[in-house]
């Protein structure tokens, strides 16, 4: 009747739900489907805007389309804030922005959607209740876990925060060292003898091991393990010197350089440095391999500490905070230089930086020109007759005069430098900006008017990311995504494409045509090193675990690690190979 109050309360109008349900439904695809079929840095970098749009668009709907009370839409996002915060302030410390911005932020918005058609007809009390218990539900499991870093492609690694990690259950051991096996001795005439292995990627870190012929039938003469044992996390590899290697890792509170024996793993001596290098990404640890050189051992540590020591027994010649010398600040994943010995001078890379200090003294002598950030490793290279250093960084390549730092070429490639440059054969350099971009081919030349650079091609065919690639016979071979590639050197243009093997390593044997594969994974690949087809001709597991280190081939023997573990095998040798070293 007109006019009449009543006390029944206004009708609550109908949420208005399609945009969010579609809004959702599209993050859920975008965010968590794209990275299934389109695995690597690519689908990583569209699930992540994706999934910040998508994000996005549902809050966009809740605040203006979804019809809601404005005293629920209002409660709903000061519940939901305030829930985020609080995660945010108790849940473990690796959990930092790049877990809200990809995981947090996206479940809890679609937390939102579904609570918003769940109780779409419940009344205010139980609906508000539903609401509070959603938020806690998206919000409270991450309190529970810890970050342990990333794959190569880019998927978050969680584990339970009360697990105890292998760092700590290293650090948790009594001070036994394992002894080698019975059953697997080193044979006489190779590695432990003489065997030789200065630094990163090999004598002239290109990732070749000329002059070793091992038999590939892994059936008939598999990998024999000589001794395995843990060790504190980091990406460094090894350098070898007879019976003794050398790596770095990262114990607790101290950055370690580490001096262990051959033939048993034991503990030789170690350095320590009150550091310690964490992100959350690659996890904590040094990221450089130590460099050998007349008997010195020299390493940079992930937080700019520069050391010089002696081989045989650790004790230190002369120390640098290259971070200070410079004054630069740590870059987002650590000092990852390996250090260069050219002469009298070693060359390390300070973010983007090449300096170098005097070898006896440890004095700067020269500092390069700044190229941005750099996680790439000084490059020993001689081109038209010239030794020179080169670098890549964010800004692309430059090319410095090996004992005095002056700036010789330069060509710019914007991107993320990780890997190695390389050079042809005939003189020429391949870069790799990172991240998806592929290799390009420069020639380099010096004339009357000085250094000219010209762009041979560039390919998508091969595209580096940390993985570093080998140059062979006229071809190139290396990771793509997770699988193995080849491209001709020619043109680029890929020739085969197969295996996967996640993003591991790999070196060259090249007197064998044989590339030594180290997958992500930890397990061991003979691959063929030749242009027709893929071939993989055999396979063994090796160690478990996130593999990313460069593993190592010094005579006969195999060295191995992660973040956890360490292993040595010893290869049999080919016959031909054998029968001349015993000769000698």
């Amino acid at each position: 009747m007109l006019g009449v109050e009543t006390n029944e309360p206004t009708p609550r109008r109908p949420l208005r739900l399609w945009p969010g349900v579609v809004a959702a439904v599209v993050l859920l695809l975008v965010r968590f489907g794209v990275p299934l079929v389109a695995p690597g840095f690519e689908g990583f970098r569209v699930a992540l805007f994706g999934g910040l749009l998508g994000v996005t668009a549902i809050v966009v709907w809740w605040a203006i389309f979804s019809r809601a009370p404005g005293s629920e839409r209002w409660g709903a996002a000061v519940l939901m804030v305030a829930a985020l915060v609080a995660t945010w302030r108790i849940n473990h410390a690796s959990m930092g922005l790049m877990w809200c911005v990809s995981y947090a932020l996206p479940v809890l918005s679609l937390g939102l959607v579904v609570w918003a058609v769940a109780s779409r007809r419940l009344a205010d009390g139980p609906r508000r209740a539903a609401l509070a218990a959603t938020v806690l539900l998206a919000c409270g499991p991450w309190t529970l876990v810890r970050l342990d870093g990333l794959s190569g492609d880019h998927t978050f690694q969680f584990a339970w925060r009360w697990t105890e990690t292998g760092e700590k259950r290293l650090l948790a051991r009594p001070g036994a060292e394992p002894t080698a096996l019975p059953s697997a001795p080193l044979v006489a005439e190779t590695g432990a003898t003489g065997a030789s292995w200065p630094g990163f990627r090999g004598p002239d870190r290109d990732g070749v091991v000329p002059g070793v012929w091992i038999e590939a039938d892994w059936k008939q003469a598999p990998p024999v393990e000589l001794w395995r044992r843990p060790v504190g996390p980091g990406w460094s590899s090894f350098a070898v010197d007879g019976d003794l290697l050398y790596t770095q890792e990262q114990r607790g509170e101290d950055e370690v350089v580490a001096c262990y024996d051959a033939t048993t793993g034991a503990s030789v001596w170690t350095h320590r440095n009150a550091a310690r290098f964490f992100e959350a990404m690659g996890g904590p640890g040094p990221r450089a391999t130590p460099t050998l050189h007349d008997g010195h051992l020299y390493a940079l540590g992930a937080t700019g500490i520069l050391n010089a020591l002696d081989a045989g027994d650790g004790s230190v010649l002369w120390s640098r905070d290259v971070a200070a010398d410079t004054e630069s600040e740590v870059p987002i994943w650590g000092f990852s230089s390996s250090p260069l010995v050219v002469d009298d001078v070693v060359i390390v890379v300070a973010a983007g930086a090449l300096v170098g200090y005097d070898l006896a003294t440890g004095d700067p002598v020269w500092f390069g020109p700044d190229g941005g950030a750099s996680y790439s490793s000084p490059h020993r290279v001689m081109i038209d007759g010239v030794e020179q250093v080169l670098l890549l960084s964010d800004a692309g390549v430059t090319s410095v005069v090996a004992t005095e730092g002056e700036p010789l070429w330069d060509h710019p490639w914007p991107g993320a430098s990780i890997v190695q440059p390389a050079l042809t054969a005939d003189g020429d350099v391949l870069i790799s900006a990172g991240e998806g971009k592929g290799i390009r081919r420069i020639g380099v030349a010096r004339g009357p008017g000085g250094w000219t650079v010209e762009e041979r091609w560039e390919s998508s065919r091969l595209k580096p990311n940390f993985n570093d690639f080998v140059v062979h016979d006229g071809h190139v071979f290396g990771f793509d995504g997770r699988m193995l590639a080849c491209i001709d050197l020619a043109d680029g243009e890929r020739l085969w494409k197969g295996g996967r093997y996640g993003h591991g390593q790999l070196v060259l044997l090249a007197d064998q045509d044989l590339l030594l594969v180290l997958s992500e994974k930890g397990e061991l690949a003979l691959v063929a090193a030749t242009p027709e087809r893929f071939t993989e001709l055999a396979r063994f597991p090796a160690i478990g675990g996130k593999t990313w280190n460069h593993p190592v081939l010094a005579g006969d023997l195999l060295l191995v690690r992660n973040g956890q573990e360490m292993a040595a095998f010893r290869l049999s040798l080919a016959g031909a190979e054998r029968s001349s070293v015993t000769a000698d």
